[in-house]
């Protein structure tokens, strides 16, 4: 992660710019002095830069949560922070030069909102799940030019590596994404996938409630393929293979055909090397079978009236309330010039979204965007508003 080590923290006065990055304000975390969020806008990403003061030296950089595709906006924010409040340096891997030619003109990374807003339906769609060093992918959307492509990936110098080839090799039928896919399923509209692949998924053995296999998963998947659609795992791990199975064939009514060490046109540079050592690879292959009835996602994210005072609001830290199908937990808590800042997680228990909610006097709204028009958080939102309105 990009990151400046500097000998003092020093504050500028907000808002402030330079050279096209906006510095909107600075919140301070009430239960850790330590710690400050720094609000930034480059180009069209807003975002927050984390502060971190530990044994007598500062560290700056871009925070996890609202980090943003684009590493370069997040490069020159770091550095035009520190131009501005002439901070010293003390160590830094922000590289100086500009950005990589291929990257200039890149124009298939997508964020969650354009998919929101306009998901593609004007050709067949196939989506990638974790697509790695895209190999498979890249692949795949090369050698079927009429279909696109929707890959899915939170390792951001696999999206950069991704976003290169597809500038280098001209392909205009892939479309990228960093964000959480089983939160993405959610928002895709019924019967359009074609197919959904699952490849070499982290098994999290002992944290099975990140995997993405799960009920809830195969429940979208099977809403939004189309009909004879397939939702496609393969893995290295016979404990995930077996999870998998047993969660496919729970279903009331399902088609599965199982493959062991099937060869594929294309693979990973981990699969070659797995199978040197012999190591069994399993695909897993779900067929959607059924219609489903088209996505209707009511409401929106606006709140009513506040009705507690910024007080009670910061004494939700660390607390967490649930209602029937999902839960909110307030993470943190900050402290604006003019009201107070609350990072929540929400949402269903299996995959929440984590975010940032500002209260001002009587008006509430997240920042620097909305949660992801989904049917849990929908839900989520309507406790939160309940909450605030008292």
């Amino acid at each position: 992660m990009p990151h400046l080590h500097i000998a003092e923290f020093n504050e500028i006065e907000f808002p402030s710019q330079l050279e096209g990055v906006y510095f909107n304000f600075i919140a301070q975390n009430i239960n850790h002095k330590e710690e400050k969020l720094i609000s930034v806008k480059v180009d069209k990403d807003e975002f927050f830069l984390l502060v971190k003061n530990e044994d007598g030296k500062s560290l700056l950089k871009s925070d996890k949560l609202t980090r943003p595709a684009s590493i370069f906006n997040v490069h020159k924010a770091l550095l035009s922070y520190a131009k501005l409040s002439n901070m010293t340096a003390l160590s830094s891997n922000v590289p100086q030069n500009q950005k990589n030619v291929h990257l200039e003109k890149v124009t298939a990374l997508k964020d969650i909102n354009y998919f929101a807003t306009n998901f593609p339906k004007n050709k067949n769609i196939r989506i990638e799940v974790g697509f790695g060093s895209g190999r498979h992918l890249l692949h795949q959307a090369i050698n079927n030019p009429d279909t696109m492509f929707i890959g899915i990936e939170i390792h951001h110098p696999s999206i950069e590596q991704v976003l290169k080839q597809i500038t280098i090799k001209n392909i205009e039928n892939l479309l990228i994404l960093n964000y959480d896919a089983r939160l993405f399923m959610e928002l895709v509209p019924s019967n359009i996938v074609e197919k959904i692949y699952v490849h070499f998924p982290v098994p999290w053995d002992k944290k099975p409630h990140r995997r993405v296999i799960s009920t809830s998963f195969i429940e979208e998947a099977r809403r939004v393929l189309n009909l004879g659609g397939t939702l496609e795992l393969r893995t290295d791990s016979e404990n995930y293979y077996a999870y998998s199975y047993e969660t496919f064939i729970a279903f009331n009514k399902t088609t599965l055909h199982i493959n062991k060490n099937r060869d594929i046109a294309v693979t990973s540079k981990y699969e070659d090397r797995w199978k040197k050592m012999e190591k069994n690879i399993y695909d897993l292959t779900m067929i959607n079978d059924e219609e489903s009835k088209e996505l209707n996602l009511e409401g929106g994210f606006e709140f009513s009236k506040v009705n507690i005072s910024s007080d009670d609001i910061l004494k939700f830290h660390k607390e967490t309330q649930k209602f029937e199908s999902g839960f909110i937990h307030f993470e943190r808590t900050y402290m604006l010039k003019d009201g107070v800042m609350i990072r929540l997680s929400m949402g269903s228990f299996d995959k929440p979204e984590h975010l940032y909610v500002i209260v001002k006097g009587e008006r509430a709204f997240y920042y620097p965007a909305l949660p992801l028009k989904s049917k849990s958080n929908l839900l989520a939102h309507q406790f939160l508003d309940r909450i605030f309105h008292g």
